[in-house]
This record gives structure tokens, sequence and C-alpha cells, in this order.
């Protein structure tokens, strides 16, 4: 298989699934309105509801939802072959992906900005909301420990990586000024923005600031100081979580958004680059084999190959960035399908690059392998971006570090965002009974305390297949409220409720077999912290199972009681 097929089967995916089945959905179904008030125009209040042009919004949504996984998820998932990780990146994000992130941020409008527990309890019951909120908080813990645990002690131990992310933090900050404050063209603001990040990062990559950063970490042989842990995976870990910190409590016009907008390019035009490279390049794959076997290191291809692939085909993170966020700030109606929509389309063009840079770029399986597999998703990935990006004449040296960067960026700006949603969740959850947890900042405190525990703790790998299966899980759940809230307004539901229903059973599949898996590992745990990171993932993964089949029973209550109604009334 040559990447030029791969790149044309994908656009071809991404083009009909966009521009006719998101388009015929939009127009045919949803009908919105650009006349309509939104939320953000209601309740504008400066700080979560403020309307941005969709150019923004776009850049911010795409960052927003796009993380690690759309890059590391594919780079895993090629162990059962090349051909089911490419079906299922296409297929999922055809009839799936955008279903999801487009009906969500439209239901957020329609419903007034509400978050997922508000749409839970007026949805579904009175105890979903509760019952939810627990799942998300969870959920979102998962997230926290599986991204940080690649970018505080992997990616910022990197010397040439740490200048790149204060480069970025300190002009996206600028560039919310520019916009919201200076009121300065938006262009402008962009390509001075985009040029200062890749200046800082190349300033990152000069002997004198990165020998000047090995020093503070204690590298090359960094000293360990607890738990396995580094000094320099420590102090990368708590400078991510003062990025999060600041993120999950200043005004998101001032901080998030600007930051994650900037991120937009310097990703955006790095893919852009490798495309290019790809191009002239033209890689075959070798000796990559189609399928490989049913079972491998990381468990059964159904359900785990769709729960390894977390972005880039569908993803439940992407369900509460739409509502609870971009959906505050949207300023149309009809903005919600190039913005929902489109930013989920071309995520899934980025998980095909991903998946290009583990298939082709080192020349075949024996080279994936030898690249460290699996295993070593980010480093594959980081190496196959800087072969592509040097068919263009970039320098191998600066193509890696700058693709460390690109993985760095796409990770921390999530995670803003998520702890930003978890002090939300704590707050909607406990808030009435213990009031000091509706302060943002006991909130914030307390979801970064739990992060680093989960960081220091639990190995990357064994976290990121409980990650990925409770945010697939996320996302059926958000199907079944975008289907209930569809048959409320006496919408066709079937393009959201069929989705529901294959995400749901496949992925509470995969949160079973994690639950089995790590039980299991208890009893042989060769350390105490084996023991407790085993303990920690059984743990959660059962009481996202129990969270799911309480929120399942009533969800289906909810599908059928209208149906009762009718028939009643018909008779």
């Amino acid at each position: 298989m040559n990447s030029i097929f791969v790149l044309v089967i994908g656009a071809l995916g991404i083009g009909v699934g966009y521009f006719y089945y998101a388009r015929y959905v939009d127009r045919n179904i949803v009908q919105p309105s650009p006349e309509k008030a939104t939320p953000a125009k209601m309740y504008m209040d400066g700080v979560d509801f403020t309307p941005a042009s969709k150019n923004v919004l776009f850049g911010y949504q795409f960052k927003s939802v796009a993380a690690l996984a759309p890059l590391t998820g594919p780079v895993i998932a090629v162990q059962w072959g090349w051909l089911p990780a490419l079906a299922w990146i296409i297929l999922g994000v055809f009839f799936i992906g955008w279903v999801q992130d487009y009906g969500a941020m439209i239901m957020g409008v329609r419903r007034e900005g509400e978050t997922m527990g508000a749409l839970s309890y007026k949805l579904v019951s009175p105890r979903a909301r509760t019952i939810l909120m627990i799942f998300i908080y969870f959920y979102l813990l998962l997230i926290m420990g599986a991204f940080g645990n690649a970018v505080g002690k992997t990616l910022l131990v990197n010397p040439k990586v740490p200048f790149g992310l204060i480069a970025l933090v300190l002009i996206g900050v600028l560039a919310g000024q520019m916009i919201y404050k200076w009121k300065q063209d938006i262009i402008l603001t962009s390509v001075v923005s985009v040029v200062l990040v890749f200046l800082g990062i190349w300033v990152g990559t000069l002997d004198a600031v990165s020998n000047f950063f090995a020093s503070i970490w204690g590298l090359p042989e960094s000293p360990v100081l607890f738990l396995g842990n580094t000094q320099a995976q420590v102090l990368g870990t708590l400078l991510m979580i003062a990025f999060c910190y600041l993120g999950a409590v200043l005004p998101i016009w001032s901080f998030a958004q600007p930051i994650n907008y900037v991120s937009f390019w310097i990703v955006t035009l790095g893919v852009v680059g490798a495309i290019v490279g790809l191009l002239i390049w033209r890689p075959g794959m070798g000796d990559f084999p189609m399928y490989t076997q049913f079972t491998t290191v990381s468990g059964p291809l159904w359900p785990m190959l769709f729960v390894t692939i977390a972005c880039g085909a569908i993803s439940g993170w992407h369900s509460l960035v739409s509502t609870s966020g971009t959906a505050r700030q949207l300023e149309k109606e009809t903005d919600a399908l190039p913005v929902g929509g489109g930013a989920m389309f071309m995520e899934a063009g980025f998980a095909i690059i991903a998946f290009l840079t583990a298939t082709v770029a080192y020349g075949g399986w024996q080279g994936y392998q030898d690249a460290g597999g699996p295993g070593a998703a980010l480093a594959v990935f980081a190496g196959g971006f800087a072969n592509f990006l040097n068919q263009i004449g970039i320098p191998t040296a600066f193509g890696t570090a700058y693709g460390s960067v690109f993985l760095t960026i796409m990770a921390i700006t999530i995670m803003q965002l998520v702890v930003r949603f978890m002090r939300v969740a704590s707050a909607e959850l406990v808030g009435d009974r213990v009031p000091i947890m509706k302060n943002v900042h006991v909130g914030t405190t307390i979801a970064l305390l739990l992060t680093v525990l989960f960081v220091w703790i639990i190995p990357w790998l064994a976290i990121w297949g409980a990650f990925g299966a409770s945010n697939q899980l996320m996302a059926g759940l958000a199907l079944m409220l975008i289907a209930l809230w569809l048959r409320s307004e006496g919408r066709r539901n079937s393009w959201a409720l069929y989705p529901a229903v294959f995400m749901i059973i496949t992925d509470l599949a995969a949160l079973i077999y994690l639950a089995y898996v790590n039980i299991t590992k208890l009893p042989g745990a060769a350390t105490t912290q084996a023991f407790i990171a085993a303990l920690l993932l059984a743990i959660i993964a059962v009481v996202l199972i129990v969270a799911a089949l309480f929120l399942l029973v009533d969800g289906w209550k909810a599908l059928r009681a209208p149906r009762k109604a009718e028939a009643t009334k018909s008779a």
C-alpha cells in the first residue's frame, strides 16, 4: 500500500462525509437558523459565554478536541495491522465522530449552553445527572493521567521542549490581548503569533537554551527522587500542572482560547509540511502486514482497537467541549457544522498522518518495531514526523524536536480544558453540600493533586487503554443524549441512536476486559506501586461500568416513554 493511496482514500472519506452526509443532516434534519439568538449572545458574561468568530472558533474547537489520542492512538493500533486501523479511522468519523461533535454542539446551543449534567437531568432522569457527573469526573481523571504521563514524564523531559511551550503561553496570551482588547485584525494577529511561536520553538533547540534546562532537569542522568520518578520527570510534571492551573482559572478569552487558537496554526502548518513531504517522498508500507492477529499485547481486536484509536474516529471528550465550551461561544447556529463537524473531520486527517508515521515513515513493519512499536508511540510519531519534514529540507534534528513540541502542544492545550471541566463537574456534583468546592481554585487544586498522583504512580501504556475505553463510552452516552434531544424536538434520531448503540456495547466490553485484566494482576504484582496502579485502574473501570449501566437503564426508559405516550394517545 502506497502512502499516496492512503491519503486519497482518507480525503475521499472526509470529503464525502462532510460535504454530503453531514450537510444533508444539517440541512434536512437539524435545520439551524442564522437568525436565532445563541447562548453566547443571550448570556454574554465575558468569561464562558463569549461570542466568537467562526474562524477563531474553528481553531479553538480543533485544538480543544485534538490532543495526543489522534496521533498516538493510530501508532499503537497498527499492531493489529494497517487495514483495521485505517478502516476504523475513516468509517468511524464518517458515521459516528462528526455526528457526536456536531450533534452535541447544536444541542448545547438549542438548550442554552447547558452542561452535560443539566442535559442528562432534563432528558434522562434526575438521578442521571448525579451518575453522569461521577462518570465524567473519573473519566476526566483518566484523561489527565494518560496525557499527563506523556507530557510530564516523557515530552517535557526533553530539554529542547520546555522553552517552546513557554513561548506558546506568552504569545498566546499576547494574541488574546490583540484580538479582544486591542481589536487587531485576526490575520495580522495570527501571522505575528505563529511566527513568534515558531521562533520560540527554534530558540528552544539552541544549545545554550537546551543546556540550561538540562542543568535544571539534572540531565543527562537525572537522579531518581521517588517511585521511580526522576528529577526531570518531577519538574516536567510541575511545569505542566502550572500551565493547567492557569488554563482552568483564568477567563477563557484571555488564556485557553487564544493559546488553543495559536496552537491550531502551529500544528496545522506542521501537518501541511508533513503532507507535502509525503507527496514528494511517496513511500510505501514495505513489509507492513495488512492484518497481524486478533489478540495482541493490548488485547483482542474487538473491542480494544475501537478504544485504542480514541480520537480521529470518535471521542467522548469532544461532547464536553462542544456543549459546555464551544456552544457558549457560537455566534450563529449555522456555524455549528463548520466548527463542530469540520474540526472533527480535520482531526481524522491528523489521525491518518499519524497512521502513516507508523506504517511508512520507517520502511515497514520491522522499521516500526525497531523504532519502539506500540510501547513507544510518542517516539515513533516524533521520529516519523521528522522523516516527513526532512523531505522538504527541514533538518532531522529540528524536525524531531518540533515533533516533540508538537505532541506537547497537542496534549497540554487539551489538559487545561480538562481541568476546567473537572472543577465544574466537582462543583455540580458536591457544591451544594460542600460549598467550598464551588471555589474555582479549590476545585482546580484538587483535580491537579489527583492528576499528580496518577501521573507518578501509573505507567503510560497501562492507563492509555483505560482512558480510551472510558472516553469512547462517554461518546456513546453523549450520542444517547443527542438521540433523546432529537426525539424531544420531534426530529429523526436514527443517525445518532444507532452509533450510540454500537459505541456503548463496544466500550462496555472494553471496560469489562480492562477491569478483569487489572484485577488478575493484583495477586502477582511485583511491587507496591504496581499493585496500587492495577487497583486504581480496576476500581475506576468498575465505577464507570456501574455508572454507565444505571445511565443506560434510565436512558432506555426515556427513549421508550414517548412511544408509550403516543400509543396511549392513538388508542
